[in-house]
């Protein structure tokens, strides 16, 4: 048995080499195949979710954001799921999803995107009303998980501070704003234009599994001038962004009509539609109502309710524009965020 030995002694350590391999392997194998098993869970910081996650919120359920309010203009918070019925294309779908963005102990996140005019027309006070407003703005939804970046426009848009969610930066970014000396026109679609584009390419689209309230708040006198992008672009985009843009027009607009008129004109901001069809608001201020309107509006960006649902199968890849409507209890006044929804074609 002796003559053997030299070659048994291989075999058997070439034989624990695999065992141990089969050790390894197979309970890894099993582990998979069994649906018990218990797999390590990936821990995501708290701005961030899963990768499952923002694919089930961003691909497959479609948002809508909804005010509503009673008869005499005053919102309503305490509506549920079952007072909503939402319509695509006039057939009515399940909701899949429902969410109160004013809910004690829980605010909905923000994104916001300051866009302001610079341009010539702008008077130094309004200049100084308008930092002290922002910063009533921002104080007013300091309980909110918020981030928000400042732009400004005129003749070109610049970014003046990127997304962030510090206080500090943001108060240094709106007291370094400075009037344009001679600007010969307001680039105010482009402004809010950008701005869409840097909320959907850095701002993030949930937050702690709720979905994050995207919005540009423009600060103009009300005249854009020398744009190149139209405004049904700027509001198409916007809707398929899922950004509400709201409209502050300043008081220079009002000091260039006669003063018997109570009410100011429609601007052509007004005309466009831009913060109707797009679910935000259009407001005027006057010499006195700066940090009182801008706290009201930050109230009413944040007093909403998210309605989502999953579009029929045959819709989700047609390539075609489906309308949303929702209804709610008798009496009821809504006002919606998006009027429906671009579906890519595959």
């Amino acid at each position: 048995m002796s003559q053997f030995y030299p070659f048994t002694r291989p075999i058997r350590i070439l034989s624990l080499l695999i065992l141990a391999t089969l050790a390894v392997v197979f309970p890894t194998a099993a582990q998979q195949s069994d649906p018990k098993a218990v797999r390590p869970r990936q821990v995501f910081p708290k701005n961030e979710q899963s990768p499952d996650e923002v694919l089930k919120i961003d691909t497959d359920l479609v948002s809508v954001d909804v005010r509503a309010n009673d008869s005499e203009g005053r919102p309503l918070r305490n509506l549920g799921q079952e007072d909503f019925k939402i319509y695509v294309d006039g057939t009515e779908q399940p909701l899949a999803f429902f969410q109160v963005e004013r809910r004690s102990g829980e605010p909905r996140p923000l994104a916001m995107v300051f866009a302001l005019d610079i341009s010539g027309s702008m008077t130094p006070e309004e200049m100084n009303r308008l930092r002290r407003a922002l910063n009533a703005f921002s104080e007013r939804l300091a309980d909110h998980p918020a981030l928000y970046a400042v732009m400004s426009f005129g003749m070109n848009v610049k970014t003046v501070q990127k997304f962030t969610s510090e206080a500090d930066k943001l108060d240094r970014a709106i007291e370094r704003l400075t009037k344009e000396p001679n600007g010969l026109s307001t680039h105010t679609y482009d402004a809010v234009d950008d701005a869409v584009r840097m909320l959907v390419r850095h701002a993030p689209r949930t937050r702690e599994g709720r979905l994050i309230k995207r919005a540009v708040l423009v600060v103009t006198d009300g005249f854009p001038v020398g744009d190149t992008v139209s405004a049904p672009t700027v509001i198409e985009r916007a809707n398929a962004a899922e950004a509400s843009i709201y409209v502050v027009t300043l008081p220079s607009y009002s000091r260039v009509l006669p003063a018997a008129l109570q009410n100011p004109l429609p601007t052509p901001l007004d005309v466009s539609g831009l913060a109707e069809l797009t679910g935000g608001r259009s407001v005027y201020v006057d010499e006195t109502n700066y940090e009182a309107l801008f706290r009201a509006l930050a109230e009413e960006v944040t007093s909403a309710y998210v309605l989502a649902f999953y579009p029929p199968e045959e819709k989700r890849h047609d390539g075609r524009f489906h309308t949303i409507k929702v209804a709610g209890p008798n009496g009821v006044t809504l006002s919606q965020s998006r009027p429906g929804f671009q579906t890519a074609k595959q």
